[in-house]
């Protein structure tokens, strides 16, 4: 059976976002805006997507 993943889309800029949530964004390996990813579904993974909430559209 094959890992959960979640898709991670990038929507809204961390621009003017404090300098910690703009790392997370960083770290989860979004760049531009409308960028998509596919992280593992962990706990690790869902508390960063926690923190940048309002700037990301999460799908699993």
């Amino acid at each position: 059976m094959a890992e959960k993943t979640l898709k991670i889309t990038l929507v809204k800029s961390p621009i003017a976002c404090i300098p910690k949530q703009r790392a997370t964004v960083e770290a989860l390996g979004l760049h531009k805006l409308h960028e998509t990813v596919e992280l593992p579904d962990n706990a690790a993974t869902r508390g960063m997507i926690f923190r940048v909430s309002h700037l990301v559209k999460v799908e699993e």
